[in-house]
């Protein structure tokens, strides 16, 4: 492995690996291991054909979230493939592709919501939803009190409901 490929790994882990790591969770229904091996061989697969990853092929994130949707697909079929094995940790069947199209319109639409919210209370909601950190690693990262994250918490939720209706997504 060259200097470039490291740089290349380092810079994609840096920019795509926290959503990465989000979609991936998603796709393991929460298992936390899988996830992280999920990553990890998307990573490995984005190094071994990092010729795809020009911008005349699209975004990069969106090719390394099809990259570890097919992984996780993948692993689903292998597991169930196995006759008379018995898996205590399966992956449960993935999502068909409605699923996943009704999946980045609701996303879409939370991030045009979300868009709208003051800068603190996008930070909050981000860190502590969409990355996944406890009050406690989020007012570490943010560097407020947790008591601070609490309160915008629960103010930037209620701010999100009220962009939501406007937008006419609830009511």
């Amino acid at each position: 492995m060259t200097d470039e490929d490291v740089d290349l790994l380092r810079a994609l882990h840096q920019e795509h690996g926290d959503a990465l790591f989000a979609h991936a969770l998603r796709l393991t229904h929460g298992d936390r291991q899988r996830a992280e091996d999920l990553v990890q061989e998307t990573l490995v697969r984005a190094w071994q054909q990092s010729h795809l990853m020009d911008p005349k092929y699209g975004p990069v994130r969106a090719w390394l979230f099809t990259v570890a949707r097919n992984l996780a697909i993948d692993a689903w079929r292998r597991r169930t493939a196995r006759v008379g094995e018995i898996i205590t940790d399966d992956l449960p069947e993935p999502l068909s592709e409605v699923d996943e199209a009704e999946r980045a319109v609701e996303a879409w639409t939370i991030a045009e919501a979300l868009a709208k919210l003051s800068p603190a209370h996008r930070e909050v909601l981000i860190e502590c939803f969409y990355q996944g950190r406890s009050v406690a690693e989020a007012a570490a990262r943010l560097g407020i009190p947790p008591g601070t994250v609490k309160s915008r918490t629960h103010y930037a939720l209620q701010s999100l409901r009220l962009v939501l209706a406007e937008m006419g997504v609830i009511r």
